[in-house]
């Protein structure tokens, strides 16, 4: 609705108006009734109107004075006057104040006022629907800058530079002047968290075009010779020039102009940007160079700190291997899992990845072993809980290759393995009955010893019978039967992953006899574990 006030020291004439229109079926809206200039405009201040009617000749301010002073608030107002015919004189002062109407007392008719609103209410729209095109043109031509960028860096990137010429010209053409014997310093901007950022801003054209806003005002305000590409949603990249003969620090300079744009991007949109600092180039081809130097440093992106604005090192991965400390990750994080440990969690997480950043192992390398280490222990768990399903183990690949830091991994990790406590808790409940869990969290954490029914029936106080006839219910299996089933996978365990003896993981099961052991594997697997053992390293 647009908003209407009236204006006159004659009371009478302001009911008068006030209640001889049907304001809501017009769409208008009547926000004060005023006396004189002085209270309306101090109304105004507070809440200004679209369409203002009113008297001329006011105490403590005209209606003249009134006009002027809310047009200088808000230009595209409405104003229409009403006088006496003595005041006719005031019409021209009216002209030049572009009021739309003079309106004369003596002859004033609900009618005409009623076709005059039409004719603000008309020209209003006309005047939104311009402005809304206007800046639907400006953001579409604000946009095609935007991908005419976009596609410059790209092109810079990835194909030859075959004219340095043209390629100035065009970096020109977007602000940045470049002359021989001038420095540039490219930078790589990096949003932080990424997936958490894209989440928030629904989609990556909304984020791209987002930090590129808040990123070229930022260089605006800094009066700085810069220009800002968008690479990617989440990569950018930023040019600035320095004139020949710099007498000062450019890498400084350069520092000094990311922290403003951290600062920025944080207050505006709250999000972390990490910028990694390449060489000082004179040539375009030195550009280009460096910046593919930059994205090519993917141990550096991925063990930088949030928020870190560094010089970009070429660094090499260290010629460890993860996976040697595999079967010792994956025994802690079963564990974990079966403990229901959530604290533990973020500390052996932290000294897992802590180890990754000091042994700079490549990234693909870490992913791909924290993949195996969940897949892992989605398999166990699948088969020590007895669970016809462990969907709340499961890992989205892709999800986990969008990753590109050390920093977000840790606490994508973390927070995958508690809500995987939590998923475990809820469908534990659903499927059995408390005791029954207990029951085989009970044996999963103690497979290296003997463990009978009476035991395990004494933790739970409940009568060996009872429970016996209660576990079979639940399961499907008898007790014995699946403290053997769980003692089978465990062996496979450690026959897969360890060259300790048979004798010795029949001992680590809780097993005196090892002739009975073998036994028990080979009903269970078919195969005694010396030919389980075989097969799995032919495979």
């Amino acid at each position: 609705m647009y908003k209407v006030m009236l204006v006159d020291d004659d009371y009478p004439v302001l009911e008068l108006i006030h209640y001889a229109i049907d304001w809501e079926a017009l769409g208008l809206r009547v926000i004060g009734l005023h006396e004189n200039g002085a209270s309306a405009l101090e109304a105004a201040m507070k809440e200004m109107p679209d369409i203002l009617i009113t008297d001329i000749g006011m105490p403590k301010m005209d209606g003249l004075e009134l006009i002027k002073r809310m047009k200088d608030l808000k230009p595209d107002i409405r104003a229409a006057i009403l006088s006496c015919h003595s005041e006719f004189q005031y019409a021209q002062q009216a002209v030049k104040l572009q009021v739309q109407d003079y309106l004369l007392k003596d002859t004033l008719e609900p009618s005409s006022i009623h076709k005059l609103l039409l004719q603000f209410i008309s020209g209003l729209k006309e005047e939104n629907e311009h402005q809304t095109k206007q800046l639907q043109m400006e953001h579409l031509v604000d946009r095609n800058k935007a991908l005419m960028k976009e596609k410059f860096i790209r092109s810079t990137i990835h194909q030859p530079l075959l004219d340095s010429d043209k390629w100035r010209k065009e970096l020109l053409s977007f602000g940045l002047p470049f002359h021989s014997g001038e420095i540039i310093i490219p930078v790589v901007g990096i949003v932080d968290d990424y997936r958490l950022a894209k989440h928030r801003y629904l989609s990556d054209d909304v984020l791209r075009f987002a930090v590129d806003n808040v990123v070229e005002e930022a260089i605006r305000a800094d009066g700085m010779l810069s220009v800002h590409f968008n690479y990617n949603p989440q990569e950018s990249v930023l040019l600035q020039t320095f004139p020949a003969g710099l007498k000062v620090n450019g890498y400084d300079e350069v520092r000094g102009m990311m922290s403003r744009i951290q600062r920025a991007v944080k207050q505006s949109l709250k999000l972390s940007m990490s910028f990694m600092i390449g060489d000082s180039c004179t040539t375009p081809e030195q550009i280009k160079a460096s910046i593919a130097g930059i994205r090519a440093n993917a141990i550096g992106r991925f063990y930088r700190s949030y928020g870190s604005i560094t010089r970009s090192v070429p660094a090499s991965a260290g010629e460890g291997d993860m996976f040697d400390s595999f079967n010792q990750a994956s025994e802690q994080l079963r564990e974990l899992l079966l403990g229901r440990d959530g604290g533990g969690f973020r500390v052996t997480v932290m000294n897992w990845l802590a180890k990754a950043e000091q042994e700079r192992y490549p990234p693909e390398m870490v992913k791909d072993w924290i993949l195996k280490l969940l897949l892992d222990a989605k398999l166990k768990l699948q088969s020590i809980l007895h669970y016809r399903s462990a969907q709340w183990i499961d890992v989205n690949h892709s999800e986990l290759l969008e990753i590109d830091s050390h920093a977000e991994l840790m606490e994508w990790l973390i927070g995958h393995c508690v809500s995987a406590i939590t998923a475990a808790d809820q469908t534990g409940g659903q499927s059995r009955r408390t005791e029954v869990a207990e029951a085989c969290q009970f044996v999963s954490l103690h497979l290296d010893r003997k463990i009978s029914l009476e035991e395990v029936a004494e933790q739970l106080f409940m009568n060996p019978s009872y429970f016996s006839r209660l576990f079979k219910k639940e399961t499907g299996e008898t007790f014995i039967e699946y403290v053997t089933r769980m003692k089978m996978h465990r062996a496979k365990e450690l026959l897969d992953q360890t060259d300790a003896p048979v004798g010795k993981i029949c001992g680590t099961l809780g097993y005196d006899n090892q002739s009975y052991f073998i036994k028990l594997f080979k009903s269970f697997s078919g195969v005694t574990p010396v030919e389980y053992r075989s097969q799995q390293k032919r495979v």
